[in-house]
């Protein structure tokens, strides 16, 4: 299956990986909190942290997540990265467009 990369800038913001793992995940499993945090080795309040979109899915968690679910952890970590980079380009907004782009014939050593 062929990868697909959302065009930039987005006008909404994502998704946190936490709402789709709250969502959709856990009642299509018909899993409760606990019962779930159990399975994946970690603690009810790390997860539920999680869930509330209050923390990141970190590479520890995309990893536990990924084997629970089946889909590994790329999908979990381009989900969360997606999310933080929309947060921090609308934060910076105006930093950024101070900053110059350098000629893309300048070489990187």
């Amino acid at each position: 299956m062929e990868e697909y990369f959302v065009k930039r800038p987005l006008k909404r913001p994502p998704i946190h990986p936490g709402e789709i793992l709250r969502e959709d995940v856990l009642p299509s499993l018909g899993l409760s909190v606990s019962a779930t945090a159990r399975k994946i080795g970690v603690s009810r309040q790390q997860l539920h942290r999680i869930l509330a979109c209050t923390h990141p899915i970190t590479t520890d968690m995309a990893l536990r997540i990924g084997k629970f679910a089946g889909n590994g952890p790329n999908l979990w970590l381009r989900m969360q990265q997606a999310y933080d980079l929309w947060y921090a380009e609308n934060r910076i907004k105006e930093e950024l467009s101070k900053i110059e782009t350098v000629s893309s014939t300048v070489l990187i050593a």
